[in-house]
């Protein structure tokens, strides 16, 4: 597979009083295909956040986009646009930062989250200079992090429920 250079196609989700803010790094394949976050059938961010929120798994985007609303969760990516191969973050290089500062200005978020170790190596290194905000990293959902139980997957990501 070759490199090429993808541009981030789908807008943040995010309201005003969104609490928190979970970014990845960049979309994957099947995410940038169906234009919305996590996108991938067996990566686990929707059913994890069912299972923490005691909710239902949203199918839909709308549906998506409400379960979101409801927690006060914003998303978002790192990454604007870069040079990728499939979905690999191992094989990113020429990153443009998305303006994460500029969600940040416009909510009430307390607490950023990064889903996965590029999502946060990536922040570090190009946002949290300008924004001055510390971020959490937690276990990636993608299902290429197989080595990570969904059960551990629980257990760390279980602190989002208590940002105030």
């Amino acid at each position: 597979m070759n490199e090429t250079h993808q541009v981030h196609e789908f807008e943040p989700e995010y309201e005003k009083d969104s609490k928190i803010l979970i970014l990845g790094s960049f979309p994957s394949v099947r995410s940038r295909e169906v234009k919305f976050y996590y996108g991938h059938p067996k990566n686990r961010f929707w059913k994890l956040l069912a299972a923490l929120y005691d909710d239902h798994k949203p199918q839909t985007i709308e549906e998506k986009k409400m379960f979101l609303k409801a927690h006060k969760i914003a998303l978002w990516d790192v990454i604007e646009s870069c040079d990728i191969i499939g979905s690999s973050d191992s094989s990113i290089r020429n990153v443009v930062p998305n303006d994460i500062a500029g969600v940040l200005v416009q909510t009430n978020i307390k607490k950023i989250y990064a889903n996965g170790k590029t999502a946060e190596k990536l922040y570090k290194k190009y946002i949290e200079p300008v924004t001055r905000q510390e971020i959490t990293g937690l276990p990636s959902t993608s299902p290429a992090n197989a080595a990570c139980s969904f059960e551990r997957l629980m257990e760390v990501w279980k602190q989002i429920l208590t940002v105030e």
